[in-house]
């Protein structure tokens, strides 16, 4: 037990170390403005109507990097700051979340099974580690189970999500390079914004197998 608990503070502290990375990259290549001066909005609108996707909205959402496509409404929402903003990590994140517009329109595989595991995954991160707590004051390995498969399946969303992140990350740096949204030197900034991102996907799917490994220890070690 003792040596799963230090995998999950070794996670814990690579975790803050990519979200510090994330922060200072966009920080930086926020300050770098395209030579073409559009913005995010208007380059996510370009790429859409270029796909022929007139039905899928561009929309701004409070806070920062809280950029997200939303399937239902068929909206690719974008943060404040990278709706207005013409800076190549705006330009990155827009496109990325069109990105996950073009995924959608197309059917994209792991995107389809993302979306099947979701209410799973959701009830899994919510209710796994509880589950298992009881359990576990209670001496119940069954209640422990339950929580550990439950909590199991969040991980497992958090895996068939990195396909799905790095697929709509190649495919906005594609495009923005074919449709000469960004120069050479530009398109650099915006790999470095889009990897730093992708990033915190891996180190979150980390964490969770490091907390699955440390929650089957404790199982064993109360059977023995």
């Amino acid at each position: 037990m003792t040596i799963t608990f230090i995998l999950m503070i070794a996670v814990f502290v690579a975790t803050l170390f990519i979200q510090f990375w994330l922060q200072q990259t966009y920080a930086r290549y926020s300050r770098v403005a395209n030579s073409r001066g559009v913005t995010g909005e208007q380059v996510a609108r370009a790429i859409l109507d270029a796909y022929g996707l007139h039905n899928v909205r561009v929309e701004m959402t409070p806070g920062a990097l809280t950029d997200h496509y939303d399937p239902i409404a068929k909206a690719v929402r974008l943060s404040e700051p990278n709706f207005h903003s013409p800076s190549a990590a705006a330009l990155a994140v827009a496109a990325h979340e069109v990105g996950h517009a073009l995924q959608d329109a197309k059917g994209y595989a792991w995107l389809r099974v993302r979306h099947s595991i979701l209410p799973v995954a959701n009830l899994g991160s919510m209710w796994g580690p509880w589950i298992f707590l009881i359990g576990m004051f209670m001496g119940a390995a069954g209640l422990m189970n339950i929580g550990i498969w439950l909590f199991a399946a969040a991980a497992l969303f958090q895996l068939v999500t990195l396909p799905v992140e790095f697929d709509a990350s190649n495919r906005a740096l594609s495009i923005l390079r074919k449709m000469n949204f960004l120069d050479d030197r530009e398109i650099g900034g915006a790999r470095a914004v889009l990897t730093a991102a992708a990033m915190t996907y891996v180190a979150a799917l980390a964490n969770s197998l490091a907390t699955i490994l440390h929650y089957v220890a404790i199982m064993n070690s109360q059977r023995e």
